[in-house]
């Protein structure tokens, strides 16, 4: 569920991304309308929310690695 809501969280900021060069391409020298600084907003709050899950997962032991090659600490 965790891994999910992650991966959902990066798309949502690759959509905020693209809806930002998109706003920023359309209201060039405009400076009445503020979608472009709308959707930074957008995405800063997107991207603290996805930091404090993978902290979160981190610290639960939900997220980290498995590999063959390592055997731990």
């Amino acid at each position: 569920m965790l891994k999910t809501t992650i991966v959902l969280l990066m798309l949502a900021l690759v959509a905020s991304l693209g809806s930002g060069f998109y706003y920023l391409m359309l209201d060039q020298g405009n400076k009445e309308k503020k979608r472009t600084v709308h959707s930074l907003g957008v995405r800063l709050g997107i991207a603290a929310v996805l930091l404090t899950l993978v902290i979160y997962g981190v610290a639960t032991g939900q997220l980290g690695h498995v590999n063959p090659w390592d055997t731990g600490p």
